[in-house]
């Protein structure tokens, strides 16, 4: 194991277990996270029905207000290997990586294959469960809460329009900024409308009709990015388009990035 691995399993140490968010670790000042209100929670389920293989393929996300068209997200692939546009957000990353919204694990798996220390964090159980079938590290835990390694990470992930996560943007980008270290990137895969920018509630949906209840997210392009990044202290340093989605790093001014 590298000494940057065994820092990690070394700081993760009890706490790598199941345990229901919040994890006794307390919440970051100011960050509160409805139990009720998270991604393609409640009512029918459709996360969990297809954490459990009960429904596959894709899940609608649907704002409640009609702000947006919905988006469609190809979630068959969230349960799979890490594909080939999904690798390059780690082309170039060092560890010791945290995967933020992990869901079932593919880029922490993909991340370990790399031989990078990694850790994924999720406040769905049922997806830490899956994350750590192979042994895998994962949390169940928001990123508003105290998590290990405060200020070391090498390099943060958003997947999936994870930057969405809570529907405030500026907090979130503002909570992995102080997650990073010094010389950290974050990798965010965000809208690939370049110009969106929308912070609402929303509902998840399954091609068989399950729909959650309403919770908190935002999307955002490219454009909307770089603003909020901006606010909080961070710089874009590069971008890219594959397959049709759009990812960027930000990382603050002067470091490696």
């Amino acid at each position: 194991m590298s000494r940057r691995g065994g820092r990690l399993a070394q700081a993760i140490g009890g706490e790598h277990g199941v345990a229901g968010a919040g994890g006794g670790t307390g919440a970051v000042a100011g960050a509160v996270v409805a139990a009720d209100a998270v991604f393609g929670g409640g009512h029918g389920e459709p996360y969990r029905r297809l954490l459990a293989g009960t429904t596959t393929g894709a899940l609608d996300l649907r704002s409640v207000d009609g702000t947006t068209d919905a988006f469609r997200f190809d979630a068959g692939s969230w349960v799979a290997a890490a594909t080939e546009a999904d690798l390059t957000a780690l082309d170039g990353a060092s560890g010791p990586v945290l995967d933020v919204g992990c869901g079932p694990g593919r880029m922490v798996r993909a991340a370990a294959a790399r031989r990078l220390p990694v850790l994924g964090i999720d406040i769905t159980p049922h997806a830490v469960e899956r994350t750590r079938v192979d042994g895998s590290y994962a949390l169940v835990r928001s990123v508003f809460e105290r998590l290990p390694l405060e200020g070391r990470w090498q390099t943060v992930l958003l997947m999936d329009g994870n930057v969405g996560i809570g529907g405030d943007p500026e907090a979130l980008l503002r909570r992995c900024a102080a997650l990073l270290a010094g010389d950290g990137c974050l990798v965010v895969e965000v809208d690939p409308d370049p110009d969106l920018d929308v912070a609402t509630l929303y509902t998840v949906r399954d091609d068989e009709g399950n729909e959650s209840h309403p919770f908190p997210w935002a999307r955002i392009g490219l454009h909307a990015f770089a603003r909020h990044a901006l606010a909080v202290g961070l710089v874009v340093t590069g971008g890219w388009s594959v397959e049709g989605r759009q990812f960027v790093r930000a990382s603050a001014p002067g470091s490696a990035g």
